[in-house]
């Protein structure tokens, strides 16, 4: 009886055992400081993962840019020094240029999953790069240039940036340089505030939401329409370590991730009208670029990169093969007439 109350108490304990260490377990890092709202919604990300997962999945955040430098990032997480990582795809955009498709996308990550864009971009880092593309996350949401001084425009309207000290990055450098023949100086987003300080840069692109939480609108005073581009902010995961989960813990990772995709879509477009109404309340003036200036603009912004993406692409194994449907999955032609 002693042995049968034995057997049963060390059955007991390893079945114990058993589930607490069939918990999976992710590290993760972010390419931005923790105060920048996109950083604030891929942590909520992580918390409903993390809720939905007790006991089966959870990631453990390291930090972000202190940790593993921003441009380092997408190395570590596809060598395995970290599992998961939330960063824009243009920081690998040489290893993955058909990240462009995201950055010149007219459509939400939403319309994308539905289209089969995502499945696409998922295969397409699969098979380059060894990562799960979990989720487009943050979409909606487009760029727009900030100006220290009023711009100036030529007798055409068309935006003249002659004399402009333009902030670039590999975001929109293909635009900024092909199509304004700026000469852009880059910077990662971290040495931006100081560069405005001292006058390093006087312009620069960023997103229509977040020059609050970096401080840029204590030097910039206008902003110029329209906007062009879209976010192109996702999570990737090591594709061994995503293997290597429990098929429950695959399923909890990426139905968060869809479902978090649609969230931030709403959240991150009401985030953009308050801040857009505090920085015209400080002072921020909107200037608008109208008629055939505006459309050759926009039109050049998206086919710049466009040539940029084919360009580089061309250079790598599989060529140009998936670049008329990345097109077809990420832009809609008749939403942009």
């Amino acid at each position: 009886m002693k042995m049968t109350i034995l057997g049963s108490v060390l059955a007991g304990s390893t079945l114990v055992a058993s589930m607490a260490q069939a918990e999976d377990t992710i590290s993760a890092v972010h390419a931005f400081p923790e105060t920048l709202i996109y950083t604030k919604s891929f942590l909520s990300f992580v918390d409903k993962v993390n809720a939905a997962g007790e006991g089966v999945i959870q990631i453990d955040v390291r930090g972000g840019p202190e940790a593993i430098g921003m441009f380092q990032q997408p190395d570590a997480v596809r060598d395995g020094v970290v599992d998961m990582v939330y960063t824009p795809g243009s920081f690998y955009g040489g290893a993955l240029p058909e990240k462009d498709a995201m950055v010149t996308s007219n459509m939400t990550a939403v319309e994308a999953r539905a289209s089969g864009g995502i499945a696409l971009i998922d295969e397409i880092h699969q098979e380059k790069m060894g990562l799960k593309y979990l989720g487009w996350f943050d979409s909606g949401v487009c760029y727009n240039l900030w100006t220290r001084d009023e711009p100036k425009f030529d007798a055409d309207g068309n935006f003249d940036v002659d004399g402009i000290k333009l902030r670039g990055n590999n975001v929109y450098n293909a635009f900024f340089s092909g199509y304004l023949n700026a000469q852009v100086i880059d910077l990662p987003t971290g040495e931006v505030y100081s560069a405005l300080q001292r006058g390093v840069v006087d312009a620069t692109g960023w997103t229509q939401i977040g020059l609050i939480d970096l401080k840029w609108n204590e030097f910039l005073n206008y902003r110029i329409e329209p906007c062009f581009f879209s976010t192109d902010l996702g999570v990737i995961v090591n594709q061994e370590k995503w293997e290597s989960l429990s098929e429950e813990s695959r399923t909890i990772l990426q139905d968060v991730a869809i479902q978090h995709e649609a969230d931030s879509v709403a959240a991150l477009r009401l985030k953009r009208d308050e801040d857009f109404a505090a920085l015209e309340s400080a002072g921020m003036k909107v200037v608008t670029l109208e008629g055939e200036a505006k459309a050759k603009y926009l039109a050049a912004a998206v086919e710049t990169t466009w040539e940029r993406m084919k360009s580089v692409m061309a250079e790598q194994p599989g060529g140009t093969d998936n670049y008329d449907r990345l097109l077809e999955l990420f832009y809609d032609a008749d939403a942009a007439k």
